[in-house]
């Protein structure tokens, strides 16, 4: 089957940047798209090529609306259009603004992964994030909690992080506590910030309906009518885990974000977030979302980043422990000829 898509001017950013998103629907759909001056020839499966046009007419529908969707984001959405028939760019758009009520930013998966991590929420009281920096693990559980705050299914956020060196070089540092753990705490006010006016934050922590705090400060604490996230949970002890996860009260839901391979214990075994993944399986009323490389959503230099140091990894875990140290950071690298011995 053969179709033509005419072309307009506001048609053009679906394209992508140098046609990226046009190879995405050529390789996922199996279809062949023909770019023409006039219009779009999409050849291909009747049903592939149908689901082509349907994504076109969408775009142009929302773009009517007032959408503009940046080439990150689309292409994002793109991806999950392509591997779900039942999937649609205005369906995607649509629960999107659903989830961002009262909020300046939508609220939008840009990966299968992102998606089912963005539904536990929604489903479960007790949700793990876990996986490599960037992949929206941490900024998708701040941007729900913020929603489900403006929505009024809470009354107040609460959003934790261990700090790891809150030991003697805490001490050091200048100010009150607060003023001295704030730095560990800045990843969750930047995404607060980023989802709802500064003015509005600020105001929100006056009044204690948005509290950033340590994980030390939980101990002893009944959290009711809230939503409580810890943020890199890799770096907790068996018991601050523990501690944490039974703060929960009424009409509470439960954040837990972590990536397993940065993780900065003395001891790395002792985890509470390894630990965690082997106690609370088969637990009802947990889910557990893991993320891959694929799913980094930061600049793409940033996947290819993790996926080298990934390799490096996987390659020194390879070698015996006593050639392990020698191994050359660039793993392509032949290693320097010895010269004889005089």
């Amino acid at each position: 089957m053969k179709k033509a898509i005419a072309i307009t001017p506001n048609l053009e950013p679906i394209f992508g940047t140098r046609d990226e998103n046009l190879h995405l629907l050529e390789d996922a759909l199996h279809v062949r798209i023909d770019l023409r001056s006039d219009a779009l020839y999409v050849e291909g499966d009747a049903e592939n090529v149908t689901r082509v046009e349907r994504i076109f007419a969408d775009y142009e529908s929302l773009r009517k609306s007032g959408v503009s969707l940046q080439n990150g984001e689309l292409n994002g959405m793109l991806k999950l259009v392509v591997a779900d028939p039942a999937v649609t760019l205005r369906g995607l758009v649509d629960s999107g603004k659903q989830r961002s009520n009262g909020i300046r930013r939508m609220v939008q998966p840009r990966s299968l992964n992102q998606r089912q991590y963005l539904e536990a929420i929604e489903q479960t009281d007790m949700v793990f994030g876990i996986g490599p920096a960037g992949t929206g693990k941490t900024y998708l559980a701040v941007a729900m909690a913020v929603a489900a705050l403006a929505a009024k299914r809470v009354s107040r956020l609460v959003l934790v992080r261990p700090a790891v060196e809150a030991g003697e070089r805490l001490g050091f540092l200048p100010g009150s506590l607060q003023e001295k753990v704030d730095p560990y705490l800045r990843p969750l006010y930047d995404a607060l910030y980023d989802l709802l006016e500064p003015e509005r934050v600020d105001k929100m922590l006056e009044r204690n309906v948005i509290e950033v705090a340590p994980l030390a400060f939980m101990r002893g604490r009944t959290l009711n009518d809230a939503f409580i996230i810890m943020d890199e949970a890799q770096n907790t002890t068996s018991e601050q885990m523990k501690m944490f996860l039974t703060r929960m009260g009424n009409n509470s839901k439960a954040v837990i974000t972590g990536d397993i391979t940065q993780i900065d214990l003395p001891n790395p075994r002792k985890s509470g977030l390894l630990e965690a993944l082997e106690v609370l399986k088969g637990v009802e009323g947990v889910r557990f979302c893991h993320f891959v490389n694929e799913d980094v959503v930061r600049h793409q230099l940033v996947q290819r980043v993790v996926r080298a140091y990934d390799s490096f990894q996987r390659a020194q875990r390879e070698l015996p422990l006593d050639m392990a140290g020698s191994l050359p950071l660039d793993p392509a690298a032949k290693p320097a000829k010895r010269s004889m011995p005089q």
